[in-house]
């Protein structure tokens, strides 16, 4: 019982965090070391948007991050059918940074 105590992660959740930022586009980009995941807020006829929040992964943990959403998105639709893309909505906002992007 005691080993059991010492693995158990105790994670906080303070209440600025628990809020969340809302984000309709995510922008990956990648160095041989790190991934970056920018998470903006686009609005419709606003010329410009703003990075919400920046999440900086090792690639051992983008790829775990992956797999987990792959996981949880089957989850999803097992439950309550297909999500919908919209054609046209997929890579939706060309954009470059100086390196590799991806955009979900």
């Amino acid at each position: 019982m005691q080993n059991e105590d010492q693995n158990q992660l105790n994670i906080e959740l303070s209440e600025e965090v628990a809020q969340g930022n809302y984000s309709n586009l995510a922008i990956i980009t990648h160095s041989p070391s790190e991934f970056v995941v920018d998470f903006v807020l686009v609005m419709p006829g606003v010329p410009k948007a703003n990075v919400k929040s920046r999440i900086i992964l090792t690639p051992e943990h983008a790829k775990r991050l992956m797999l987990a959403l792959q996981e949880n998105v089957h989850k999803y639709e097992t439950l309550h059918g297909p999500i919908q893309i919209h054609e046209g909505q997929v890579n939706m906002v060309p954009m470059t940074f100086g390196g590799p992007t991806g955009m979900a």
